[in-house]
């Protein structure tokens, strides 16, 4: 036998623990960045989600969608305003992000994943009223439509994934008066994971994982727990958008989810190699 065939076969020999292990278990995936931009990449990352589903596990999908609504807003000539970093969302830029995320995006994942062969559901958090919202502030400042989630039921969730489906969720969700409003990503799949219970929560990001020195990727940090977390915010090796992130992480992992992993959804397979191999990728946090 050719050795090639041999080392596969090794590979799935290998995998075999894993698989036994996380038989049935959910996994959340935020699915944003270059992974949803690079077609090539996008294409890998969605073939990674089939396998999981292949051999048992419950993927459910959480995009975003920040650089195609950006396009589309100059596209209607719509200005884009930032305040403290977050998107200021009128009732103009809502439409645009509904029309993006929920319409362009979220159907297109579901053709791809369809085209793989596996079957995938499409949803906003409006559905079956799955996100509930308030009106997020920014430091006290007023940014529109933009919110801060109140409760997640995940009863439709639960109902596809009991079937067969995979669900591929966009970020709206309703307020108590069942106004519409964009809701940030990350907290999106934190709050869905939690409520879920998830085994693992996965972002895929266009970085390596948590890095002691933002310049340099030969300083990943591949373990942190909650505590040893605390240390890095404090001592300032944590900055810019890893902050939101990783106090996403240690929200999610303080009581409902198992583990957290941030990875480089630019490198091919990442998501396997964590979840099936010893060595993994990228960043595991836990408790």
């Amino acid at each position: 036998m050719h050795t090639t065939e041999q080392n596969k076969a090794q590979v799935l020999v290998d995998a075999l623990s894993y698989i036994q292990k996380f038989a049935g278990d959910m996994v959340v995936i935020k699915y944003g960045g270059s992974a949803m931009t690079n077609e090539v990449i996008k294409q890998s990352v969605l073939k990674d989600i089939a396998v999981l589903k292949s051999v048992g596990i419950k993927p459910v999908i959480v995009h975003g969608g920040g650089k195609d609504i950006n396009s589309w807003l100059n596209k209607v000539e719509i200005k884009s305003e930032f305040k403290n970093g977050l998107r200021v969302t009128t009732k103009e830029t809502l439409e645009v992000a509904e029309m993006v995320l929920s319409g362009k995006l979220n159907k297109g994942l579901v053709q791809h994943m369809e085209r793989i062969g596996t079957h995938a559901v499409g949803l906003s958090g409006k559905d079956g009223n799955m996100l509930t919202v308030e009106k997020c502030l920014s430091k006290g400042e007023d940014i529109g439509y933009v919110g801060k989630i109140t409760h997640v039921d995940t009863e439709l969730i639960e109902t596809l994934l009991l079937n067969g489906y995979t669900p591929i969720i966009s970020t709206i969700g309703l307020d108590e008066k069942y106004h519409a409003y964009n809701i940030n990503a990350d907290d999106v799949a934190t709050a869905i994971a939690r409520a879920l219970k998830a085994s693992k929560l996965v972002f895929l990001t266009d970085i390596e994982g948590v890095l002691e020195d933002p310049s340099d990727p030969n300083t990943l940090i591949s373990k942190i727990n909650t505590n040893s977390a605390k240390q890095l915010f404090e001592s300032g090796v944590i900055q810019g958008g890893m902050i939101p992130k990783l106090k996403n992480c240690i929200d999610a992992v303080q009581d409902d989810v198992k583990k957290v992993h941030i990875l480089d959804g630019r490198m091919e397979h990442s998501l396997l190699i964590e979840i099936f191999t010893t060595s993994g990728v990228g960043t595991e946090i836990k408790k």
